[in-house]
């Protein structure tokens, strides 16, 4: 029989509690079991101790010297994710950071070094790799029926104000660093290279009671890879897609729990010749390039099993964590793919220095 992971959890806000520790509990009891919390507020503790029958601490200072653990997940504040990473890998655990990584590519190096001194697993927690209309955004490209892909347009977008302390630049907050790392990572995976892109943004401050973005426009080129449209923003009344795909057979357009995509098949469409001479009807009349193109449509819904979004990538992102510590899989989340994300964000918020309220 294969080993029960022993967990620690820094933090029980709404990572650490609303996702981590619930969908480890309610799914994955028989592969992770929660050892300990650490959490500075006091009640925060006392519910712990009770939902999940766990030994709590104040500070995980508590925890560096304990030998037993197997995992240790980062789910404190963003601005503390890196130093207390850092101290985690330090003193020999796997460890799993919460996104954002980090605010810097320099912070990420240091990580990404001492997790290769210390031999340990070190992961990201990017489970939106794992979601299902991604996977099926990314099963539609790779079948090639839609040909060339040309643009990818992904939009996380909403109409919402936000004042908590993921609003503040200090905290590494605002929509790039919040929000920012579910599609762009999976638009990094979708330009398949390890090259860092030729980055464009635009970011603002519009409906925030803090000092850091909410509204994103941000462009990735590759040569020879498709153009990356990437909008977060928090101003937007009329959010009518998450993905639309231009491809020289064909697109697609969908949203998180509906995707239709249509194409033609080139070898029915025949070819044409250019023309140079005006184009003219039987008659004689000046007419415009017009077709019959045969379209071929197919749709996709979410299933039903996998409608709580949430529910569906945490458990499948630790099934993988799983895999990779007591089967010896191979990581699917490595922290070099991070890199380049921390990379394009960094590059984002030179082009874009908002000035600091507080």
């Amino acid at each position: 029989m294969l080993k029960t992971i022993k967990t620690a959890i820094l933090g029980q806000g709404r990572s650490g509690r609303g996702i981590h520790a619930k969908w480890l509990v309610k799914n994955l009891y028989d592969k992770f079991r929660i050892d300990a919390i650490i959490e500075p507020l006091e009640e925060r503790r006392e519910r712990a101790e009770k939902e999940f029958g766990c030994k709590t601490f104040e500070d995980y200072h508590h925890i560096l010297d304990r030998k037993d653990l197997d995992l240790v997940i980062n789910t404190t504040p963003s601005h503390l994710h890196f130093p207390i990473t850092l101290d985690l890998i330090n003193a020999g655990f796997n460890v799993i950071c919460e996104k954002p990584l980090a605010g810097k590519v320099e912070e990420t190096d240091k990580l990404i070094k001492a997790s290769k001194k210390s031999g340990k697993l070190f992961t990201i927690f990017q489970q939106s790799r794992y979601a299902p209309y991604f996977i099926q955004v990314k099963n539609v490209i790779d079948s090639g029926v839609l040909g060339r892909i040309v643009q990818i347009s992904i939009a996380f977008n909403s109409f919402a104000r936000r004042w908590d302390w993921q609003c503040i630049q200090d905290y590494n907050g605002g929509s790039l660093l919040n929000t920012g790392p579910h599609p762009l990572d999976q638009a990094l995976q979708l330009l398949e290279t390890d090259e860092i892109p030729e980055v464009k943004c635009v970011m603002d401050r519009v409906n925030t009671s803090g000092d850091a973005e909410d509204y994103v426009k941000l462009i990735l080129q590759v040569p020879g890879r498709p153009v990356i449209d990437l909008e977060i923003s928090s101003c937007c009344a009329y959010p009518n897609f998450t993905y639309n795909v231009q491809g020289s057979n064909g697109g697609l357009q969908g949203s998180t729990t509906h995707i239709d995509w249509k194409y033609f098949k080139p070898e029915e469409a025949g070819s044409h010749e250019l023309v140079r001479r005006p184009l003219t009807d039987a008659d004689g009349n000046p007419v415009y390039c017009s077709e019959q193109l045969k379209w071929y449509s197919e749709s996709w819904d979410v299933p039903e099993n996998q409608k709580n979004l949430f529910e569906t990538i945490t458990t499948e992102y630790y099934r993988m964590i799983y895999r990779v510590l007591a089967e010896g899989a191979p990581l699917e989340i490595t922290p070099e793919q991070v890199r380049r994300q921390i990379a394009v964000i960094e590059e984002c918020h030179r082009q874009n220095p908002l000035s600091k309220l507080y």
